[in-house]
């Protein structure tokens, strides 16, 4: 009888979860945790052991780092090997190379996220907001809380949740957006105003919020958030607020007719941050 391919789904986006064929193998250990976190964001290529050193020791690895980071390995595949009854998942889904060590055959919330997110940028793109709005929606509900926020982090995987958080704000951006384009900005206003408020120095989201208010006739609010933007640039960073949310004040400042346009796409006026998001 042929048996059942192992299939290890692991969670990054929130705490760090590992699921193998229904069974929780997720490891207690900060330091195989670690190993584990670093090697599902690879999933399907090789983490080399040097990449695995710096994330668990950085400059200063102990003298005996092969034997303890084989140990590590061997630890997690013996809990893979558990949670099925012919003993082969630890062999099968993590495996040994030349250079390093690989998941195979491993599913990660990072690929789901991935995956809705580039449909919704590519409805956002052929302009059906709808669309767009479901699917980056759905994106953002894969995330579960911070990336790997239970994990104890080295400078690799710090690197990797600065880059995954950077991306969850560029489709978080995209999503409000099409929102607006769609005609939502009433319904965003609670959103929009927490939004800013956690990133005051975030330029898009300020934009975002100062339609949004523009639109539903808060002509003093909008402005009065553009104010802010502006004093909290300049008592942090010492500069203004960017050319574009500069012509968004002017805009509304002489009532622009087409700020009131809900199919005007607001990615018109922040094109140029939008780009690598």
């Amino acid at each position: 009888m042929s048996r059942e391919p192992a299939q290890l789904s692991i969670g990054l986006l929130g705490p760090l979860s590992a699921v193998l064929n229904g069974r929780q193998v997720t490891p207690s250990a900060p330091k195989q945790r670690q190993v584990l976190a670093l090697l599902a964001l690879n999933a399907g290529r090789v983490v080399t052991v040097s990449t695995l050193i710096e994330e668990l020791w950085g400059d200063r690895p102990p003298r005996s780092y092969a034997t303890t980071l084989q140990t590590y390995i061997f630890q997690l595949r013996n809990a893979l090997e558990a949670a099925v009854p012919d003993g082969t998942a630890g062999r099968e889904i993590l495996g040994t190379r030349h250079s390093g060590y690989l998941l195979e055959d491993a599913t990660t919330d990072v690929d789901e996220f991935s995956s809705l997110a580039q449909e919704g940028r590519m409805a956002a793109e052929t302009g059906d907001h709808r669309i767009a709005s479901q699917r980056l929606a759905a994106a953002l509900e894969v995330w579960r809380g911070p990336a790997m926020v239970d994990v104890r982090m080295g400078r690799v995987l710090e690197l990797e949740a600065a880059s995954l958080e950077e991306t969850r704000l560029g489709v978080l951006n995209r999503r409000i957006d099409a929102d607006l384009a769609l005609g939502r900005h009433d319904d965003m206003l609670g959103e929009l105003t927490l939004a800013a408020a956690r990133n005051p120095m975030n330029e898009i989201l300020c934009g975002f919020l100062m339609i949004a208010l523009y639109r539903s006739g808060h002509v003093a609010r909008s402005l009065a958030a553009f104010r802010k933007l502006r004093s909290v640039l300049n008592d942090e960073l010492g500069v203004e607020p960017c050319p574009r949310m500069q012509r968004l004040q002017a805009a509304i400042l002489s009532g622009d007719p087409a700020l009131d346009s809900p199919s005007w796409s607001t990615t018109q006026l922040h094109a140029d941050l939008f780009s690598g998001a």
